[in-house]
């Protein structure tokens, strides 16, 4: 199929739309969310803020943009770390952790503005909800040949539980693990997958605040130990 050939006033959108995106991802890294300003991206670029509308509704609406980005830079880097192990379900997953800390260690003020403190009065875009699950289906294909030990079957009950009354749920952990959407086996696959994001939040969201700072230990290691305890309650 031959490449879309763009005009030049769509290439010129598109520019100046990535060019207002990497401005705000600056104000972002050096003070925040709060420190996003349009009017100031526009004075940075010579546009008035009337011109600045033109590509975006408003502040609400860059934010979107660059949540919907982040939400797909780190899905494709755990994604990439799917697709080069060659190891078994416990192999994967550390790679699979591994590689969502080192995304967020590496630019956290992206990290946080999409696992962060919610900015008051702002609702991210709907479709975030199927970007977000991008990021978690290969831990859902890791966790597929799980056994949740005794401990763990309640948490496993009431996942099989929310599968059975959501079928968009039921369907995506269908898409990545190949089982009957309505069963234990779904059920225990979505659990380990809530508790390996609930480990990588946890750990990976007090270092990038500076949490750990002076505390003695490293949170690659407290994350390498968190992994194999979770793989060894579901007998990976």
């Amino acid at each position: 199929m031959a490449a879309e050939v763009r005009s030049p006033r769509a290439r010129y959108r598109e520019q100046n739309r990535a060019e207002i995106k990497a401005a705000a991802l600056q104000q972002l890294a050096e003070g925040g969310v709060q420190a996003v300003a349009l009017t100031r991206i526009a004075k940075d670029m010579g546009l008035s803020g009337p011109a600045l509308y033109r590509y975006f509704a408003g502040r609400d609406d860059l934010l979107g943009e660059l949540i919907r980005d982040a939400y797909d830079d780190v899905a494709q880097t755990v994604a990439r770390a799917d697709d080069a192990s060659a190891g078994d379900a416990r192999a994967t997953l550390h790679a699979l952790a591994g590689a969502y800390r080192s995304w967020a260690v590496e630019q956290p003020h992206r990290y946080l503005l999409i696992q962060g403190t919610p900015l008051p009065g702002y609702a991210a875009p709907p479709d975030t909800v199927q970007r977000a699950r991008a990021v978690l289906g290969p831990f859902l294909k890791a966790f597929a040949a799980g056994r949740p030990t005794e401990a763990l079957r309640p948490v496993a009950a009431e996942m099989d539980a929310w599968l059975r009354k959501d079928e968009g749920v039921a369907d995506w952990v269908a898409q990545h693990t190949g089982l009957p959407p309505h069963g234990k086996a779904a059920g225990a696959a979505l659990a380990g997958t809530v508790l390996a994001w609930s480990q990588l939040h946890g750990t990976v969201g007090l270092e990038v605040s500076g949490q750990y700072a002076g505390m003695g230990h490293h949170a690659s290691t407290l994350l390498t130990a968190q992994i194999d305890a979770l793989a060894d309650s579901f007998r990976l």
